[in-house]
């Protein structure tokens, strides 16, 4: 395995590290439903979601726990695929890595507790945003520089500062 490759296995490591720590931090922390006010807008919480983002599918009997591990394992094999393929360049492998962590530490806890451990909650004026993860933010900060990659916004980047 070439050092680029194994960079970014190590980044998605890192996530998985901060993802899993962060969440048994959490577990210690608070107990399930507890909230712990931070700032006027900006709570940790401790929830659990069955679902995907957003609780998506998250009010049904049981299955989506399968499903969300089957789908999440085929699609962390996939994105080892596409790291590997990319290794050389720096922003899509990048983005790759952080989608994969995050994958990974999210099915940690579907395979142990059923559900993803949510506990950062931020809100204002009587709105909330759903709580999330240290794993969704990743996989969040790394669908932006894969598209940033896609649109050609890191060659632009890089031409002008080759042209200064």
């Amino acid at each position: 395995m070439n050092a680029r490759l194994l960079l970014w296995f190590v980044l998605a490591l890192a996530v998985v590290g901060v993802d899993q720590l962060t969440k048994q931090l959490m577990m210690g922390w608070l107990s399930y439903g507890q909230s712990w006010p931070v700032t006027p807008f900006f709570d940790l919480v401790l929830v659990f979601n069955p679902g995907a983002a957003f609780s998506f599918l998250a009010d049904h009997d049981g299955w989506q726990r399968w499903f969300f591990i089957v789908l999440t394992s085929a699609v962390s094999v996939w994105l080892v695929h596409l790291i590997r393929r990319h290794a050389q360049e720096r922003l899509m492998p990048t983005g790759l890595s952080l989608i994969l962590g995050g994958a990974i530490g999210n099915l940690i806890d579907r395979v142990h507790f059923g559900a993803v451990i949510d506990f950062l909650y931020f809100h204002a004026g009587g709105h909330g945003f759903p709580a999330f993860n240290v794993a969704d933010s990743a996989i969040t900060v790394g669908v932006v520089l894969m598209l940033a990659d896609q649109f050609g916004l890191a060659s632009r980047a890089s031409r002008v500062e080759n042209e200064a």
